[in-house]
């Protein structure tokens, strides 16, 4: 049998692999890269624009990036670190819009306005310290903040739509963040690798077993899910980027960096608008503050979305309580993850969190009726008839060993990779595809150490990444540069009349 030699084989068709396989293509033109994919069309799971919220995650509107801390003040950390992560992002294709391996940037990213919403005095104190906060940082100077009724029915019209004047309430915006068509930017990716000798895509392609052999290089078992015929692809490097199915190919990797890491699936729904005239009126994401014991996947919003092409309002998303690792998975597939390795935290978070279990089936048996009463708390004037549900992704969060309580559960994302950096996966979930970018330069930099070293890497990475290997945190006129290129480059200057 005919076994095909690669330098990089990338398993999954998402974002993260193709912005993986983009990278090192643009890094080193000779690389041999293959990308398989075990459905018939690229990202076609979690990246696809319906299994997704859509936000280019920037820390503007999602309240649970600045948490209290235990000695109840408000922690900005976490919305700096992602707000700094997105705009490497934004750099990143701001670089291959002027190369033209990107096509218009409206055809995958739009300029809408991400406002966070509370009401009740308390929390209302809350997002007023939070703006104060954050502010102050340059990464967040041209945020906004009002309680008045009338300037927050100019930036949300709907949500302010009858609403009880009385009522105390508050939002912040900042005008130029962003919705992003997730699954057709990597479409585009794909689609430009397609044309380099150097690539290969295999679509109807399963993984069935991995092996690294004595030289280091993996052989990589695949099975045709249409002939049922069977191959083999020898690879230097093998990245796991299969998002739910990740865990369950680093289990059969066999390396010793992936024992004891367990998958708690979550699933998602979205109420979406049926009403042309509704849509009209709403032109940004709005955020509230998640119910207590909800994930952090399901913060509620009511959604402005360009998806391919064409505009949508989406409210939730809802969360679930699921089985199935991936939307076109199996409902064995949290079973099948169970091994001796981690049956002891699998089993631990279990009992740890029965009140989010509890939470997440109370979700799943809701009928319409209720989901549009959550829904009437953004938008009061909501008819359920304008409203139906699609089912969104899965998501499949980080479950840990811990010595105190034997399992842990996360709900970020981590790269889990070899010692020798031949092989590496991406687990976990949020705040996922808006940091793409920076999240796959620190695969690079993990498991090509010494290619990222040389003046060549180094040069073209600083290139496609001007502010690669400097904190724009903490580099003010730098950030403020950064900034100002990739808002006109990706053409998300828009002025508003208010």
């Amino acid at each position: 049998m005919t076994i095909q030699k690669v330098d990089v084989l990338l398993v999954g068709s998402g974002v993260m692999s193709a912005t993986l396989a983009s990278l090192l293509s643009e890094l080193d033109q000779t690389l041999t890269i293959c990308m398989v994919e075990r459905l018939n069309s690229v990202a076609t799971e979690s990246t696809d624009a319906w299994n997704n919220a859509g936000t280019g995650h920037a820390g503007y509107c999602e309240l649970n990036y600045t948490p209290i801390n235990a000695n109840g003040e408000i922690d900005i950390h976490r919305a700096l670190e992602i707000n700094a992560s997105f705009e490497t992002s934004l750099q990143y294709w701001s670089s291959l819009v002027e190369q033209k391996v990107l096509p218009n940037p409206q055809h995958f990213i739009n300029p809408t306005a991400h406002l966070s919403f509370v009401w009740g005095s308390e929390d209302v104190a809350f997002l007023r310290k939070r703006y104060e906060l954050l502010k102050a940082h340059h990464l967040f100077s041209d945020m906004e903040f009002s309680e008045d009724f009338a300037t927050l029915e100019k930036w949300m019209p709907l949500v302010m739509q009858q609403r009880n004047q009385k009522q105390k309430v508050a939002a912040t915006r900042v005008k130029y963040g962003t919705d992003v068509d997730f699954g057709t930017l990597t479409r585009h990716l794909v689609q430009h690798l397609q044309t380099k000798n150097i690539f290969d895509l295999k679509l109807n392609r399963e993984v069935t077993s991995l092996k690294q052999h004595q030289n280091g290089r993996w052989h990589v078992r695949l099975k045709d899910t249409v002939t049922k015929k069977t191959s083999t692809i020898e690879a230097g490097f093998v990245f796991l980027g299969a998002g739910g199915g990740a865990l369950k190919l680093l289990q059969k990797s066999g390396i010793p960096e992936g024992v004891g890491y367990g998958g708690f699936p979550v699933s998602g729904q979205w109420l979406v608008c049926n009403n042309p005239e509704v849509i009209k009126q709403h032109h940004s994401k709005v955020y509230g503050k998640a119910a207590i014991g909800a994930p952090p996947m399901s913060v509620p919003h009511l959604d402005t979305r360009i998806i391919n092409g064409k505009p949508a309002l989406l409210f939730g998303p809802y969360a679930g309580f699921t089985t199935k690792f991936l939307k076109q998975g199996s409902y064995l597939d949290i079973f099948k993850s169970l091994k001796t390795s981690n049956l002891k935290s699998m089993l631990s978070v279990g009992v740890n969190n029965t009140d989010l279990t509890r939470y997440l089936i109370g979700e799943a048996l809701q009928k319409h009726k209720t989901r549009v009463t959550t829904l009437r708390q953004f938008y009061p004037q909501a008819n359920e008839m304008d409203w139906h549900l699609e089912n969104a992704g899965k998501r499949v969060q980080i479950i840990k060993n811990c010595n105190q309580n034997g399992g842990k559960l996360e709900f970020g994302t981590e790269i889990v990779s070899a010692k020798d950096g031949t092989i590496a996966a991406l687990l976990g979930a949020s705040p996922g595809a808006s940091v793409s970018v920076k999240t796959m330069i620190e695969v690079i930099e993990r498991c090509f150490i010494a290619q990222i070293k040389t003046d060549r890497w180094q040069q073209k990475m600083k290139a496609l990444v001007p502010s690669y290997g400097e904190s724009l945190i903490s580099n003010v006129p730098l950030a403020k540069e950064v900034r100002k290129h990739t808002l006109k480059q990706l053409k998300l200057c828009l002025e508003t009349t208010d």
